[in-house]
């Protein structure tokens, strides 16, 4: 393929010299002369172990050149990357100036041409920003329409540096946002020979989960870091621990975890955050990421209330009151939580979830349901159609298969809240859900 890629930085070069490498045509663009000319002379711009050997090769095999020209790179390409920065602003948002500003001149280029061009967008960009900032100027400057005139994407990259071209060659996975499926097509013929899932999203879900996993990643430091520190404090090895934290691919590295939803609840994680907060405070170590855990998970019950009460109708129903389906247990259970709110502003409240109403008769949890919590276990249903027919909102609270049937069969003139996760759209004005 004939590609154009405009930011010879830090993902511009090594791009450049990975996709060379697989046969392909590279313009590299740059408004820096002393970039063009080192590219041109086989040299990398960045420090990269094995960058400048690549970039030799692709150009001694005639298949890497670059220039300052834009319009010579649009003319004589079909693909443009887009790899320029995106820094940060004082107040902590992107500027966008220089994805702009290439816009502009893309746009004004492909104006002159009558093939077919493809736009993709490697800068890391937030959510929105093709959409609402790159194809208007591309439309506006080109005078042409986004996915029926030229093809528009957005392809966030995963490269470290240091181990940049290893990154390249062995991805987790590609993952591209199109706004057309001919876009779509054409970028999964050009990572075919990359042995990875290919996925393909629409363009804000693409944007999104280049910061998710920035993020993550950053979380993931922190917290190690706030448990080296507890550690240490305990005269405890922290890197011993993590060690052994990370050989449990089950739980502690899984996407178990790492599902949207409701709050955790149970007997084991609210009560061992508490703990071992309250140990580091008595030992003076400072971590605020721990610390802000609870206050986090507390946050996500009250905006499950704030879902409900943005409905207006006053006769709820849950579905589910224990932590998690399968079992009965309700100990600190954001269910249960959500459902002291709701009494509490006077909603007429009415729960179903054969686990507990057996527990509260026969169960090893009956004294703490009749002793701890009367005022809701009061509350529970005989059975489901007492429940769903006296009902305007319905909230599914656990994953509890027998739930998704009724939520399936809720009518459309009345409410639905999904905690669970059971929806496969996400939320409209009747059927609202906690995460999507």
């Amino acid at each position: 393929m004939r590609i154009s890629i405009f930011g010879m930085g830090y993902v511009g070069a090594v791009c450049t010299a990975c996709l060379a490498q697989r046969g392909h045509l590279i313009i590299g663009v740059d408004v820096s002369k002393q970039k063009v000319e080192l590219i041109n002379a086989g040299r990398s711009p960045i420090v990269e172990p094995g960058l400048d050997e690549l970039l030799t090769a692709g150009k001694i095999a005639g298949r890497i050149r670059a220039t300052t020209d834009y319009m010579d790179a649009i003319h004589n390409s079909d693909i443009t990357m887009v790899c320029v920065p995106t820094p940060s602003k004082r107040n902590g948002d992107l500027s966008l100036e220089y994805i702009e500003a290439v816009c502009r001149e893309i746009g004004m280029a492909m104006r002159e041409k009558t093939s077919r061009h493809t736009v993709i967008i490697r800068s890391t960009v937030l959510p929105g920003t093709v959409k609402e900032t790159v194809l208007p100027i591309l439309e506006d400057c080109a005078q042409m329409k986004a996915g029926a005139d030229f093809g528009l994407g957005v392809n966030p990259e995963f490269l470290r540096e240091s181990t940049a071209i290893r990154d390249y060659d062995e991805p987790p996975m590609t993952v591209v946002g199109v706004l057309d499926e001919e876009t779509g097509r054409l970028m999964e013929q050009l990572y075919s020979d990359l042995h990875a899932p290919f996925i393909c999203k629409p363009i804000e879900v693409a944007e999104m989960v280049k910061y998710t996993c920035n993020v993550w990643h950053a979380v993931k430091v922190s917290f190690a870091n706030e448990i080296g520190s507890i550690a240490k404090a305990l005269n405890v090895d922290g890197r011993e621990v993590m060690n052994v934290v990370c050989r449990d691919h089950k739980l502690n590295i899984s996407s178990y975890y790492m599902k949207p939803g409701f709050a955790f609840g149970g007997s084991c994680l609210p009560k061992d955050v508490r703990a071992l907060n309250y140990r580091a405070a008595k030992l003076d170590i400072h971590t605020p990421l721990i610390s802000s855990v609870m206050a986090s998970n507390e946050y996500q019950v009250k905006r499950a209330f704030e879902v409900i009460e943005s409905l207006n109708k006053r006769r709820v129903g849950m579905l589910g009151l224990s932590f998690k389906a399968e079992t009965d247990d309700l100990r600190e259970s954001p269910l249960v939580e959500l459902a002291e709110m709701l009494i509490g502003k006077g909603y007429q409240l009415s729960i179903y979830d054969r686990n507990v109403k057996f527990a509260s008769v026969h169960g090893a949890n009956r004294d703490y349901i009749n002793g701890k919590i009367p005022h809701v276990s009061s509350l529970l249903a005989e059975n489901e159609s007492d429940l769903l027919d006296n009902v305007d909102v319905l909230i599914v609270g656990n994953k509890d298969k027998a739930f998704q049937a009724m939520m399936e069969s809720w009518p459309e003139d009345k409410y639905l809240v999904d905690l669970a996760g059971f929806m496969t759209n996400t939320s409209v004005f009747n059927k609202q859900g906690i995460c999507w």
